[in-house]
């Protein structure tokens, strides 16, 4: 389906010749801390459990969140948002430091660790709710977002075209305790084991220079 190699290609594409600075936005975390040098990155590709312990694991990323966006409904539950009709998509909120990590590596790892050309579905997680979708917290996110978008259309890293939505961050509710590091804290799961286990194991090969 997707040609790891090929997106490889393009982040260095990216980094090399565009004009895009993609370090230069300031957030606090979602623990309030202070710190100029914490950049902030929200990205649904599908189940957040399985984004949440991919990001988690990342040099350069300081803390990641699971939760919801993008929806209309104001402090949304798991239930209803299982539901399908809030508008919220299941995302992860990163913090991150942008001098060990960019954001457009962090964009190489959301490509490479899910399908982007399938339209509100993950495998078997059906539903609006398991979109891809990329919120941007600044017009140089959203223009790296992009452009990357459009290299990997035209190089045929993906036999089908993007269906990722880029838009812009309002507002992130973060999910109820019990889901945050749900794959580190839930090993037994049936889902952990047979849906994200083996996708760990495959992004910890192919990053294997960028963990922690």
């Amino acid at each position: 389906m997707k040609t790891i190699a090929g997106i490889s290609a393009i982040i260095l594409l990216i980094a090399c010749n565009s004009k895009i600075n993609t370090n230069q936005f300031n957030q606090k975390t979602l623990s309030e801390m202070e710190n100029e040098t914490n950049d902030t990155a929200t990205l649904g590709q599908g189940c957040f459990w399985c984004a949440q312990a991919i990001f988690s694991d990342l040099k350069g990323v300081r803390e990641v969140r699971a939760g919801f966006s993008g929806g209309k409904l104001t402090n949304p539950t798991y239930e209803e948002v299982c539901d399908g009709n809030t508008g919220h998509a299941e995302v992860v909120q990163i913090i991150y430091d942008p001098k060990q990590i960019s954001y457009t590596e962090l964009l190489e790892v959301f490509w490479k660790t899910h399908d982007p050309t399938t339209l509100n579905r993950q495998g078997a997680d059906i539903g609006t709710q398991y979109r891809s979708v990329i919120f941007y917290h600044t017009a140089q996110q959203k223009d790296t977002a992009l452009l990357y978008i459009e290299k990997l259309n035209k190089s045929g890293a993906f036999t089908k075209k993007i269906v990722t939505e880029v838009l812009p961050f309002t507002v992130f509710y973060e999910a109820e305790e019990y889901h945050q590091d749900y794959f580190r804290k839930n090993p037994e799961n049936s889902y952990c084991q047979i849906v994200i286990g083996p996708k760990i194991e495959k992004f910890e090969k192919v990053f294997a220079g960028k963990l922690k």
